[in-house]
């Protein structure tokens, strides 16, 4: 119940924040897709530091345990591809399109509609993907830090600064 309750609890906040950056509007969503608007990207990156530092200051605590997936080049590129083209499709994603549903912006069912189907489809076709696509580029589990070699908070300020130099360019081009 502890757990149900924490997910509960951040979950509304990241809708709240998610609707207070306005990244759950149709028009938003279609300008970052267009590359025109990189309001999408500075919450998503905000919110990848953010989750990336607490964990691992969590981690480094012995708080918290990473369970780290194999990296599997093939069925990266496929749901990629899928991805991106679901969400140029319906304009949503499935966070944006859970927070838009909450604004109550109808639209949004028929992409919840779509994920719901896709699923399925996953579900069904795992066999086939699971001897075929998933076993394409298998890397195994992998961090970028133990790939380099080095403390993960040395990649993580590097990161912090990358991202820190793409939000200045972002306002400096009035995106």
């Amino acid at each position: 119940m502890n757990e149900l309750l924490t997910g509960g609890i951040t979950g509304i906040l990241f809708g709240f924040f998610m609707q207070k950056a306005q990244v759950i509007r149709y028009d938003r969503q279609l300008a970052a897709l267009r590359l025109q608007d990189m309001t999408i990207v500075k919450f998503m990156l905000t919110t990848i530091l953010v989750a990336m530092v607490g964990i691992h200051f969590l981690l480094d605590l012995g708080l918290v345990k990473l369970s780290v997936k194999p990296l599997v080049l093939g069925g990266n590129v496929l749901g990629g591809l899928i991805f991106g083209i679901g969400w140029g499709i319906v304009g949503y994603c499935p966070g944006t399109a859970m927070g838009a549903l909450g604004e109550g912006r109808y639209d949004s069912i028929f992409a919840l509609l779509g994920m719901i189907l896709g699923a399925g489809l996953y579900a069904e076709t795992f066999p086939l993907m699971k001897a075929t696509v998933l076993t394409w580029g298998n890397s195994g589990k992998i961090t970028l830090p133990s790939v380099l070699g080095i403390n993960h908070w040395i990649v993580i300020v590097v990161l912090i600064a990358a991202f820190i130099g793409l939000f200045r360019w972002f306002e400096k081009k009035g995106l």
